[in-house]
């Protein structure tokens, strides 16, 4: 059975959307049931932003009634004749021409929705530079005034994909950040309170 382009982003999309049960979406996605479960608990796939795979042309609604309907009914992909995409070989994103000059409002929906992107995640998706990220962030671009939040996804910048790989290792990447500054306090404060012998309080001895 084929699986969905984005399985975690449709996981998180049925989920969020349907009344299916975590076996029929994990089946359909190729995850594990669990996985689904944590999903749903707000576990993983944290910032992800859900992938509609009815808009995608991999799902119909129908579909997805007849399954609601059934418990022991399993999701059949759509057929179609999209071609699969084509990997991209490793290198800086080229951006068309026609969609450069939309990249500050790219970079603007990036900053306020995704605040845990680094900007070199940023500069990745939508093809641009770290001085024109911080131009934008410090609002000292020479189009600050005209600048409007748009998702670069919909501007056609950057895929869903890479979208929530970019939001999902920067999670990864402040959750172990924080693990480390949360076990460096702990050593810290249990330094702090083993007491220094020699600054012991002793008795006061009497001076004949």
């Amino acid at each position: 059975m084929s699986m969905p382009l984005m399985p975690k982003a449709t996981a998180v999309w049925l989920v969020e959307n349907t009344t299916l049960t975590f076996p029929q979406i994990a089946e359909f996605c190729g995850l594990h049931e669990l996985e689904i479960q944590a999903v749903a608990d707000g576990e993983v796939a944290i910032g992800i932003v859900g992938a509609d795979p009815i808009a995608n042309g991999q799902l119909t609604r129908e579909e997805i009634e007849r399954v609601q309907a059934d418990p022991e009914a399993r999701l059949q992909m759509s057929k179609n004749d999209r071609p699969m995409p084509v990997s991209r070989p490793k290198g800086p994103r080229y951006t068309p021409v026609a969609k450069r000059q939309d990249r500050p409002d790219a970079i603007s929906w990036l900053v306020k929705n995704h605040p845990e992107l680094a900007d070199p995640q940023i500069a990745k998706l939508v093809g641009t530079t770290k001085s024109t990220i911080q131009a934008v962030r410090e609002r000292t671009h020479w189009n600050s005034q005209n600048i409007k939040q748009r998702d670069p996804v919909t501007l056609g910048l950057c895929t869903m994909a890479d979208l929530n790989n970019a939001v999902d290792k920067a999670n990864r990447r402040l959750a172990k950040a924080g693990g480390s500054s949360t076990a460096k306090a702990k050593a810290a404060a249990a330094k702090a309170s083993v007491v220094d012998p020699g600054s012991a309080d002793q008795p006061d001895v009497p001076v004949e």
